[in-house]
């Protein structure tokens, strides 16, 4: 790092997430002047252009990249058309003992006085929490799956090339074409393509307003300025916000900053919380950097700096805190913009360039939280891109994570895409597949399939509350065979299915009604040329996911009654539906026959692993395919973020050996510490799952780091990587360090504070974590040999 870019990275990590009520009473005032005097998109859009016409602007001591979310770096905004917080939620925000959030008396008194006032009753959380039926509340409330649109816009949205190409003034072009072209005489919908493509038009001219706004900043900054070298810097700054994004950017620089104005509008616009990233950044700079070098503008250290700077923008942006249920599964600040480095071309060849392998060097000298990073591996990327990612990988810092390009591509191609749209696609957030800059791809939450055997054991009675929560499916006294019992496990699949997607469907309709989002719809193909929004169905591809989590848990429950009930008689169904309600009291030998004496998925075994299938199939042939209300269908993810831990703590004791309360199986991974022959077995285990037929799962490993010292381990490691891709294997990540490591760090955060590990499709201080997630990490099995 330079003096400078060392000096922003610090005061990143030193500054205090805080909320800023400053969007809030914006949006506030704008709605309380003008709701109603326009449709619903072009009042959306309008109130966009007074938050880029009114809200602060932020130029920092020595930034080459410029722009901030809030008022200043880690200054957080709320989004109350969304979900509105009350003052004891902030009040939490402010005391909860980690990842707090800052939030001043002047931030109380205005949410209490002005913002609460207004949007009470008018948040679309309360208008969609009001209007879903009570199955999917007592589902929701009892543990069964999670909200996810519910509090937070859709999101999972990367760009493609299209903003290094075209400038907003091109996008306005290309919408006063379509307005043109709008068929009032036989389309019935003219109307209302009118206004949303008017909404789209009115958003651009808010984008170019915000850049301007930063241009004269920057002028008059370096008037004010007697350094000579900060005032040719300032005076770029200015030039090159005056010239992007109204216009397609030129060089380097002016890439990096067309994309941050892009990036922060569409986070101001809506999407509060869901991984707005820039896609493959190494492909869209290396033309501006092979540019620059041939000019003689551009130095491959000033490339770096800027670079450096631009991370730094990043992680100045915690994520707008959560509220309900999701601020349990998910306590962390990452916001999940993830970058994808190398991949594929368009025609098929590698993607990896000089820029993947600066970028690498950035993530590992920086090693910030954010951005989150990634590497696209195909069969055709060489081996040297491979390993300097896994040197990376060997600091300990839990990323890059390591995606399989080909297996990627293919799962696209299932979903009905083009060859050249899914090589232009890739993952954004923990492991979600879409095709770049053309697709809505939008996870509606989590689902716990454990749960779901719980209520086969119990004729679809919660345990924990009483309620009649599921189907009757059966005393299981009365399963005379082992696919009895599944077929009770599916049909309570089935029921919950039915009512997530049901409530689903509810909530895509009234954010097609009620919370389009313009700007975004602009840079993503074809809403502009359809005339129809993002959150509408406008785009060229539209799917939903559903989240399955505890996959090793599931399967190694249902490996246990396999074994001993039906094909070892050692007890019957009912004897260990009851040692589980006593939650193994006084049954303790039959715990530790349960822990290690049955078949345990992630040791290559088939008799586990063919269960796991076994569910997988089951999972998806209820999701996969169901149509949702934007043109696209339902499919199915293996991620958990950190729902595990949630999910864990509203299921009873398990029939593998685990407590109730405690955490279930994280990912596909095996459940914590029952691989127990070695990191070749478990992806021989995972490599059994048909990922292609998923949108995205995620495998962690935890590696001893003597285990990767010199180049051997490098080699060892890169050959397991390509190994599993072999199988298909979609994804793969790993944290390396040590359980003695982690324990210290328990009893001595203030000494620790700089451990980052892998949580799950993200990294996070490992001291920021909770004491539940903590413990779960540990008990993560750690490979000390392959």
């Amino acid at each position: 790092m330079t003096g400078r870019t060392s000096r922003l990275r610090e005061e990143s990590l030193a500054a205090e997430p805080a909320i800023s009520a400053e969007r809030a009473l914006l949006l506030t005032e704008f709605y309380r002047e003008n709701e109603g005097r326009w449709s619903v998109p072009v009042l959306r859009a309008k109130s966009f252009y007074h938050l880029c016409e009114k809200k602060a602007i932020y130029l920092g001591e020595g930034e080459l990249v410029v722009g901030e979310r809030g008022p200043a770096p880690k200054l957080v905004p709320t989004y109350p058309e969304l979900t509105c917080h009350s003052v004891e939620d902030l009040k939490i925000l402010n005391s909860r003992p980690k990842t707090s959030y800052r939030v001043d008396d002047a931030c109380l008194s205005a949410y209490a006085e002005t913002v609460i006032p207004y949007w009470t009753g008018r948040s679309l959380r309360e208008k969609i929490f009001a209007a879903l039926p009570a199955e999917w509340h007592q589902a929701y409330r009892l543990g069964i799956f999670t909200e996810f649109m519910e509090q937070r816009a859709p999101g999972h949205t990367v760009l493609d090339d299209k903003i290094y190409r075209k400038g907003l003034l091109d996008f306005k072009k290309d919408i006063a074409g379509s307005l043109a072209e709008l068929d009032y005489q036989n389309d019935p919908l003219a109307y209302d393509k009118c206004e949303e493509l008017k909404a789209m038009d009115i958003s651009c001219d808010a984008v170019i307003l915000f850049a301007e706004r930063h241009a004269k900043l920057a002028e008059s900054t370096a008037a004010a300025t007697s350094d000579p070298v900060r005032k040719r810097e300032l005076m770029k700054i200015a030039a090159n916000c005056r010239w992007v994004p109204a216009h397609a950017p030129t060089d380097f620089w002016e890439a990096l900053q067309s994309y941050w104005f892009c990036h922060l509008a569409v986070i101001t616009e809506l999407n509060g919380w869901d991984a707005f990233s820039p896609g493959h950044l190494d492909q869209h700079l290396i033309p501006f950097f092979e540019q620059g070098l041939a000019e003689g503008t551009l130095s491959r250290e000033a490339a770096r700096e800027l670079l450096e700077c631009f991370f730094v923008k990043f992680n100045n942006h915690p994520s707008p805190p959560k509220v309900g249920v999701t601020a349990a599964e998910s306590g962390t600040y990452t916001d999940f913009a993830n970058i994808n480095l190398g991949g594929l071309l368009p025609d098929g060849s590698d993607g990896s360039n000089e820029v993947s392998h600066l970028l690498l060097d950035i993530i590992d000298e920086m090693h910030l939280l954010q951005p989150s990073s990634n590497i696209q591996l195909s069969r055709k990327s060489p081996d040297a891109f491979l390993k300097h990612t896994l040197r990376v990988v060997r600091k300990g810092y839990g990323f890059p994570s390591i995606f399989n390009a080909d297996s990627v591509v293919e799962e696209q191609l299932r979903q009905g895409k083009t060859l050249v749209d899914a090589r232009a696609g890739g993952c954004s957030g923990c492991v979600e597949v879409g095709a770049f800059g053309k697709e809505a791809y939008i996870l509606t939450g989590y689902f716990n399939l454990v749960k779901l055997l719980e209520l086969a054991l119990h004729d679809g009675l919660d345990p924990a509350s009483g309620e009649q929560l599921g189907p009757h499916t059966g005393d299981p006294a009365g399963f005379a065979s082992f696919d009895q019992l599944f077929e009770a496990f599916r049909q309570q699949l089935a029921h919950f299915i039915g009512i997530k997607i049901r409530g689903n469907r509810l909530i895509e309709m009234i954010y097609t009604r009620l919370m389009p989002a313009p700007f975004l719809s602009v840079l993503t193909d074809d809403c502009v040329s359809r005339g129809i929004d993002y959150n509408a169905g406008g785009a060229r591809y539209n799917n939903s996911f559903i989240q399955g989590v505890g996959i090793g848990s599931i399967t190694d429950a249902l490996s246990a009654i396999a074994q001993l009930v039906y094909d070892e008689g050692q007890l019957s169904l009912a004897d260990l539906a009851g040692a589980l309600d006593r939650n193994f009291a006084g049954d303790e030998p039959l715990r530790q026959r349960l822990l290690h004496k049955t078949h345990k998925y992630g040791n290559d075994d088939d008799y586990a692993d063919d269960l796991m299938r076994r569910v997988f199939d089951a999972f998806f042939n209820e999701v996969d395919g169901k149509p949702n209300t934007k043109g696209g269908v339902y499919r199915i993810e293996m991620l958990p973020t950190t729902c595990h831990v949630y999910f864990g703590s509203v299921t009873g004791a398990t029939s593998d050996g685990r407590l109730s309360g405690t955490p279930l199986s994280e990912g596909i991974s095996p459940v914590q510490g029952a691989d127990r022959n070695g990191p070749t077995a478990v992806i021989r285990s995972a490599g059994k799952m048909d990922h292609i037929r998923s949108g995205g799962t995620l495998l962690n490993l935890k590696f001893s780091p003597g285990m990767l010292a010199g180049e051997g381990g490098i080699d060892a490691l890169a050959g397991l990587v390509r190994s599993y891709f072999k199988m298909d294997g979609h994804h793969v990540q790993f944290n390396v360090v040590n359980v003695a490591t982690l324990r210290r760090a328990q009893e001595h955060p203030s000494e620790h504070r700089d451990l980052i590990v892998r949580v799950a499709g993200y990294s996070d201080y490992f001291c920021d974590l909770s004491a539940a997630l903590q413990n779960e990490i540990i008990e993560r099995t750690e490979h000390t040999s392959l």
